[in-house]
């Protein structure tokens, strides 16, 4: 049988820390695949290109020239790998589990196009990588019950929460981005990713674009990576983006009226956060409160050098 031909393609950013041992775990999460690398640099400055020609003087390397985001760089990896089977979309901070591609390439069909593992963190403990997509009652129930718990329940809260549902192969609205494996069917119809999206919300426009498409996104348990995360949650700058691009989706989706409660109910969930003593969550308020700020397309400067 022809082993499937895979891009693993990678975005990097003052990543040169990252590089070895991401490339070390390649071999073999890729085995049981005929796999190339493919990076798209953000005009790095940290010797992120030096540290690729060591370890991976094999890889196809994209220097963008300058930090475009994320989305831009999937798209520019995309693009130089060329026609293959399915497209590995991950982080530089994730190491694969042994047979991980493979076993997310079998899952991939005509109905799903988007295969994601199950995600541990750099403790070994399960990161809630499942989504749901966007509602008011989510947003609402988010707000008023808090994330986590309501996130338990069958039907409400964003992020799935419940240990549970991670136990058994699924479909889930979308996935959080760090590692998804896109067939080239879905791609040839959903196209590139979103680039107005700087960094945040970009791969959850991909996963409902191909949903709404017929391509379903599936979470396979028995393919296992480590994500080792950023801290988005403890930025300021970085939660704003990622909560006004959150608003900025939902609009896109649907419609000003409902985006009116949608931003209204975030506004509420970042004022509670607030006042619990959350730096992020003050500075995500300052920029709903302002549609001119809301509108604002974040820059690397303003991002403060956050990894993209």
């Amino acid at each position: 049988m022809t082993e499937p031909s895979i891009a693993i393609c990678v975005v990097t950013y003052n990543s040169a820390d990252l590089i070895e041992e991401f490339v070390g775990s390649l071999a073999a999460g890729a085995i049981g695949t005929d796999w190339h690398l493919v990076v798209a640099d953000n005009a790095s400055a940290d010797g992120t290109i030096a540290e690729l020609e060591r370890w991976a003087p094999d890889a196809t390397v994209v220097e963008v020239g300058e930090n475009r985001g994320y989305a831009a760089g999937v798209n520019a990896a995309v693009r130089a790998a060329g026609p293959r089977d399915a497209y590995l979309i991950v982080n530089a901070d994730v190491r694969l589990s042994a047979g991980c591609l493979a076993v997310l390439y079998a899952r991939l069909s005509p109905e799903i196009g988007i295969a994601v593992p199950r995600l541990l963190d750099a403790e070994g403990e399960l990161i809630w990588s499942l989504r749901r997509e966007p509602t008011l009652a989510r947003a609402w129930a988010d707000a008023l019950v808090g994330a986590e718990r309501v996130g338990a329940s069958p039907v409400f809260g964003e992020i799935v929460t419940d240990r549970r549902l991670y136990d058994a192969a699924r479909s889930t609205d979308w996935a959080e981005g760090s590692t998804q494996l896109v067939s080239s069917a879905c791609w040839a119809a959903c196209g590139d990713w979103d680039e107005s999206y700087f960094l945040y919300s970009e791969e959850t426009e991909f996963d409902l674009r191909a949903r709404d498409l017929g391509f379903a996104t599936w979470y396979e348990p028995r393919a296992t990576a480590i994500h080792l995360e950023g801290g988005s949650a403890d930025s300021p700058r970085q939660w704003s983006l990622l909560v006004a691009n959150r608003v900025r989706l939902f609009r896109a989706r649907n419609g000003p009226a409902a985006t009116a409660v949608f931003w209204l109910a975030t506004v509420v969930r970042e004022s509670t956060r607030t006042l619990l003593g959350k730096r992020a969550s003050r500075a995500a308020i300052q920029d709903l409160l302002s549609p001119r700020r809301l509108r604002q397309t974040r820059s690397p400067e303003w991002l403060g050098g956050v990894r993209v």
